[in-house]
C-alpha cells in the first residue's frame, strides 16, 4: 500500500475519497442525466398528443408505478434489503394525499399548487413511516427482515379499516383534483394533464435516483450489499446506510402511491394489499434487479398484466363468478411463470438480457468494420 493510500482514512477510500477535490466526471454525469431526462420529457410530451386519452392514462399509471419500482430497485438491488411491504408504503402516500386534498376542498382552498403541497406531504409522511420501519429493518436479516416488512403490508391496510371515521373503511376516500388550467384550452383532455403531472414527478424522481446511485452514497449502498463486514471495516456505518436506503425507497413509494390516488381520484385499502407488494418485488426482479432501467420494464409489466388477463378471460366462455376469480388470480400466475422463465433464461432480468444483446451486436459490428 502506498503512503498516500495509507494516509487516507478508510471511509474516504470506501466512498471514493470525500476529502479530495471535486471529480470532473461528477458534473458530466449530472449533465448527462439532465440531458436524458430532457429528451425523455420531450418524448413523453409528444407521445401525450399522439395517443388517445385512455393510453395517456395507462402511461401515467406506468409512471406512478415506476416511482415505486425504482425505489425498490435501489433498496433491494443496490442495498440488498428485501421488502414485502412497499404496497403499504404506497398506501401511506395515497391516503395522505387524499386527506390533504379533502382538507383543502373542505376549507374552500383552490389553486394548482395545492396538489404539489399534497404530494410533498405524502412524501414526508411516508419518509417518517419508512424511517421507523428502516430502523427496525436495519437490525434484522433474511426471513426476519421479510417478516417485518410483511407485517407492515398487512397492518397498514388494516388500520384504514379500523379507523373508519378517518379513512372511511373499505369504501375508501375520494381524491378531488382540479381540472387542467384554462390556459391549456377548454377541451384539453384531462388524461393528458394527468400524464403531464405523473410524468414530471417520475422524471424528477428518476433524475434524483440516478444521481444518487452514481454518488458516494450509491457506492456505500453497494458496499453494504456485497459484504457488510468489509464495509464496516472500511469505516461505513452499515445500519445508517441501510436506514437511508429504506427512507429513499419509502419516499419514492409514497410518491408513487400518491400519484396513483390522483390518477384514480380515489383510494381504498383493497388497492394496496399484500398482492401489490408481491407484484412490485417480482416486477423489479423480472425487469432487472439493481438497474433503474429494469424498473421501467417492471412498471410496464404491472400495467400490462391486468389488460392481458382481462383479454384472456374475455376469450373464454365462463360464468361471471368463474371469470371474476380467474381475472383476479391470473395476473399473479402470469407473474410467477414469467419470473421462473426469466430466472432460467435471463438471470439479469429483461434489462440484463437487452444489455448482453446490445454488447454482442456492438462487438459483431466492430469486428465487421475491422
Amino acid at each position: 500500500m502506498s503512503a498516500t493510500s495509507a494516509a487516507t482514512p478508510p471511509q474516504q477510500r470506501a466512498t471514493g475519497g470525500a476529502g479530495r477535490s471535486a471529480d470532473p466526471r461528477r458534473g458530466s454525469t449530472l449533465l448527462r442525466h439532465l440531458a436524458v431526462a430532457a429528451v425523455a420529457g420531450l418524448l413523453l410530451l409528444g407521445l401525450s398528443y399522439a395517443v388517445e386519452p385512455f393510453r395517456n392514462f395507462q402511461i401515467a399509471t406506468v409512471a406512478a408505478y415506476l416511482c415505486a419500482t425504482a425505489g425498490l430497485t435501489v433498496l433491494t438491488g443496490l442495498n440488498g434489503q428485501l421488502s414485502l411491504g412497499h404496497g403499504a408504503l404506497m398506501a401511506t402516500g395515497a391516503y395522505t394525499v387524499a386527506l390533504c386534498q379533502n382538507a383543502f376542498y373542505d376549507r374552500g382552498a383552490t389553486g394548482g399548487l395545492l396538489l404539489l403541497v399534497s404530494l410533498a406531504a405524502a412524501v414526508v409522511v411516508t419518509v417518517a413511516v419508512g424511517a421507523v420501519v428502516g430502523v427496525a429493518a436495519a437490525r434484522l436479516r433474511g426471513p426476519y427482515l421479510a417478516g417485518v416488512t410483511l407485517a407492515v403490508a398487512v397492518v397498514v391496510p388494516a388500520l384504514t379499516v379500523t379507523f373508519n371515521g378517518v379513512f372511511n373503511g373499505e369504501q375508501g376516500l375520494s381524491v378531488p383534483v382540479e381540472p387542467p388550467p384554462l390556459a391549456l384550452g377548454v377541451y384539453f383532455p384531462y388524461e393528458r394533464w394527468q400524464l403531464w403531472i405523473a410524468g414530471a414527478a417520475t422524471l424528477l424522481t428518476l433524475l434524483l435516483l440516478a444521481n444518487l446511485v452514481r454518488s458516494r452514497y450509491g457506492r456505500t449502498f453497494r458496499a453494504v450489499r456485497d459484504d457488510e463486514v468489509a464495509a464496516r471495516l472500511a469505516g461505513i456505518h452499515v445500519a445508517r446506510t441501510q436506514v437511508l436506503a429504506f427512507v429513499v425507497s419509502a419516499a419514492t413509494a409514497g410518491l408513487g402511491g400518491a400519484l396513483l390516488a390522483v390518477l384514480a381520484q380515489s383510494v381504498s385499502p383493497g388497492a394496496f394489499g399484500l398482492t401489490l407488494s408481491l407484484f412490485l418485488l417480482m416486477a423489479v426482479v423480472i425487469g432487472g434487479l439493481g438497474r433503474l432501467a429494469g424498473a421501467v420494464w417492471g412498471a410496464v409489466l404491472l400495467v400490462a398484466l391486468p389488460d392481458l388477463s382481462h383479454s384472456v378471460t374475455d376469450q373464454l366462455t365462463l360464468s361471471a363468478a368463474a371469470a371474476q376469480r380467474l381475472e383476479g388470480n391470473l395476473p399473479l400466475a402470469i407473474f410467477g411463470i414469467t419470473l421462473v422463465v426469466v430466472m432460467l433464461v435471463a438471470p439479469g432480468g429483461v434489462q440484463g438480457l437487452l444489455s448482453r444483446l446490445g454488447r454482442a451486436l456492438l462487438a459483431r459490428w466492430r469486428a465487421r468494420r475491422s
